[in-house]
């Protein structure tokens, strides 16, 4: 069975109605990136940046799979799939997708300061002061700018051995991720849904078509 990944981003997500950075008059228009998204925002206002992750993370819980989600899941029928993402929400789990590496953390969960164990979160809210079993205080389970990338390691080694890699949703611009696409196999036929002019190496197949409608499109051509 051919190895396939799927490396999705925002795009994505945003046709299932959850905003990106770059939306206008999104939740990042609201909040400004340094005031909620860093980890001496979370210091300086932890009630601030808690209270943001928990409209997210309403977002999120209120947001469906869109097709895009729901049929990369039924590629696992007929491929090994691996999708590495850089979205925090669920919807590909939610669609049906079981191998899932999130670069920039899950919003359904939050993360032991002291342990680094994360917990699930089964409602919207957290609190500011929540804390772990061992008494480490929380915070949300996501990868602030300014922080490493825990499974990037892991993603390009993935991405390594795919026989077919995709790309959705993602403008390619985010470091050290956009780097993916270098880490492929000389073998590996290249495929990326984008409905906008982009500037990608040659050997990449461009759908221009937005997620939903591209991804019949990528069937077609893979199977």
């Amino acid at each position: 069975m051919k190895k396939l990944v799927i490396f999705s981003g925002a795009g994505i997500s945003a046709e299932s109605g959850l905003s990106t950075f770059r939306d206008n008059g999104g939740l990042w228009d609201q909040y400004p990136i340094e005031e909620v998204a860093t980890y001496d925002a979370w210091l300086k206002n932890p009630k601030k940046v808690t209270e943001f992750y928990n409209l997210r993370r309403k977002n999120c819980i209120e947001a469906k799979p869109n097709d895009a989600h729901i049929k990369i899941a039924s590629l696992e029928k007929n491929f090994d799939v691996t999708i590495v993402t850089q979205n925090i929400d669920d919807l590909h789990e939610r669609a049906g997708s079981t191998k899932i590496v999130h670069l920039h953390g899950e919003i359904m969960k939050s993360r032991s300061t002291g342990t680094n164990k994360t917990y699930p979160i089964n409602h919207a809210t957290m609190n500011e002061n929540d804390m772990c079993p061992e008494g480490y205080q929380l915070r949300p389970h996501v990868v602030w700018f300014g922080e490493s990338v825990p499974k990037m390691d892991d993603a390009f080694n993935i991405v390594s051995i795919a026989d077919i890699f995709v790309i959705i949703g993602t403008s390619l611009q985010v470091y050290p991720a956009a780097g993916l696409i270098h880490a492929t196999k000389a073998s590996c036929s290249r495929y990326i849904i984008d409905p906008n002019e982009i500037s990608v190496p040659e050997d990449i197949i461009q759908i221009k078509k937005t997620g939903s409608n591209g991804i019949n499109e990528l069937i077609n051509l893979i199977t």
